[in-house]
């Protein structure tokens, strides 16, 4: 043992030469895919800005913890008060970052913020579109919250509920981050990096972590290569071919769902032949273990199989090349106009292979007959396209867009993508706007009844979309992180989720983690 400590030694002179860090840094650095264009915690729903700044900075009045179910987080306990009331009880002596004290006043800010006009907050949009929610403060920590129409799941719902100070402006995002949670918005250099700081004065136990640098880089082999390199330590997407190492990535079943929005209020695509056709014309199977991961499951359904009402009944469009020609040759036959430029819009980024699933899904449906081009754009212009208002002259167009829903109902999804006032729907339908609203009013049986002949009408009548897979992720993992990706890593990254795994570990630049662990372990 004399010459190994003797080899450790050496080492440890030589990075102290160098100036490179001995001990285990408690600091980790997250590499993106896509750079935040947003930072207020009412768009922390979006994947790309919950990563960062979800349960980190800003808490939610409830969580639903994968495996665990429903938990306190800023409210510790509620109670239905009947009529649609809900009575939350709010933790005691929690405070914000900038030293002012949460009460119930700021939750009911933060309610009237994200449903006010002033801004259009996704939190509001996504969850609570079509529900006015009405709050009574009762005392600094007892809230009244009265959900029209009644919400049986209005505690599920405020798992969704960012809480803000109640000086944040109501007609204005914000630029700077205020929040209760563990974590400080330390600094953001647009094009480069985040950095958050842990809050020293956090009611809750202090988390591993102390801080966190976010990178942001587009290509997946990029961030892949960083973690490897030990330049990061959480690479939390990455697409299939770049999982190529057991010791550092992790594949998973997500909470994803990716899908084709076509615009069904323009023509050609306003006709359900031609959606049809659209369906009929994707291979869906041949992605699965080519450019897609073995484990994929082809879509009937906008939520995961995981989400009540999900309907097990229904199967995916069959490959039918032909039938999708003869359904368009039909619709020409009637007047409407085939021939018409569809603008199929990507979003860069979005996904593992994203870029390479959509150019094999315009082939397809080129080789169907469709006119059609492609356009990858970055987050912010994809938002345009994919959010209302929609643009006006825009043409026809189809957004690919993946939907996460983690929150096992589907109420987290059915308002906003499918109602006529729904901030993502290309759609609206009487009878389908009925259903949702006849589902969200019910419970238990006849809750999950109802959303199973919801997702049947939208897949086998309105034809509303081209639902393609449930999504496989995989995540790359620096080995000195005692950390295991779940179904909610690609909606958020809890900082204080990461611990460090024990052991001797030295800082060489250039070297990844695993490669000091195996020097010591050899050596030993």
């Amino acid at each position: 043992m004399t010459h190994t400590f003797g080899r450790i030694s050496a080492v440890l002179l030589a990075t102290t030469i160098a100036g490179t860090a001995l001990a285990q840094d408690n600091s980790v650095t997250i590499v993106l895919s896509e750079e935040l264009d947003i930072v207020d915690p009412c768009e922390s729903s979006r994947s790309n800005l919950g990563r960062v700044i979800l349960q980190n900075i800003s808490e939610t009045v409830t969580e639903l913890v994968p495996g665990s179910g429903l938990q306190p987080r800023l409210a510790v306990s509620w109670e239905d008060q009947g009529n649609g009331t809900w009575r939350f009880k709010l933790r005691d002596g929690v405070t914000f970052s900038d030293g002012t004290a949460l009460d119930a006043g700021d939750l009911a800010h933060s309610i009237a913020r994200f449903q006010g006009d002033a801004i259009s907050c996704e939190i509001g949009a996504k969850f609570f579109g079509g529900i006015e929610l009405t709050t009574a403060v009762i005392d600094d920590t007892t809230i009244d919250i009265t959900a029209d129409p009644a919400q049986p799941i209005l505690p599920l719902l405020m798992s969704t509920v960012t809480v803000v100070p109640s000086e944040t402006a109501m007609d204005a995002f914000v630029e700077t981050p205020i929040g209760t949670g563990p974590f400080v918005w330390e600094e953001y250099a647009r094009g480069e990096y985040i950095k958050l700081s842990a809050n020293e004065n956090y009611w809750g136990e202090t988390p591993a972590v102390t801080g966190a640098t976010y990178l942001f880089r587009s290509d997946s082999a990029v961030r892949a290569a960083m973690v490897a390199a030990g330049e990061a330590d959480i690479a939390a997407n990455i697409a299939l071919q770049d999982a190529t190492d057991p010791e550092m990535d992790y594949s998973y079943p997500n909470s994803e769902t990716v899908y084709m929005r076509p615009d069904n209020h323009t023509a050609p695509l306003n006709d359900v032949r031609v959606r049809q056709a659209l369906n009929y014309a994707v291979d869906r199977e041949a992605f699965v273990g080519t450019i897609l991961a073995n484990g994929t499951l082809l879509a009937t359904g906008l939520t995961p199989p995981s989400t009540i009402g999900y309907n097990k009944d229904l199967v995916p469009y069959p490959y039918d090349l032909e039938k999708a020609k003869a359904l368009l040759a039909e619709a020409a036959a009637d007047g409407v106009p085939v021939d018409t430029k569809i603008t199929l819009i990507g979003r860069i980024g979005n996904y593992g292979n994203v870029l390479e699933t959509m150019e094999a899904i315009l082939s397809m449906w080129q080789e169907a007959g469709f006119n059609m081009e492609l356009r990858m754009v970055e987050v912010a212009e994809w938002l345009d396209h994919y959010s209302q208002p929609f643009a006006e002259g825009r043409g026809p167009e189809i957004v690919n867009a993946q939907h996460d829903n983690a929150n096992g109902d589907p109420v987290f999804s059915m308002y906003f993508k499918y109602a006529c006032e729904g901030l993502q729907s290309a759609t609206c339908d009487e009878t389908l706007e009925s259903m949702i609203a006849d589902a969200t009013a019910l419970t238990g049986a006849e809750r999950e009844a109802k959303w199973s002949e919801t997702f049947k009408y939208i897949q086998q009548d309105l034809v509303a979309d081209v639902m393609l897979f449930h999504m496989v992720g995989f995540s790359r993992v620096n080995p000195r992180l005692a950390f295991t990706p779940t179904i909610r890593t690609n909606s958020e990254l809890q900082l204080s989720q990461i611990g460090f795994k024990p052991g001797l570990f030295i800082q060489i630049r250039g070297n990844s983690w695993r490669a000091r662990e195996s020097f010591v372990e050899s050596s030993c």
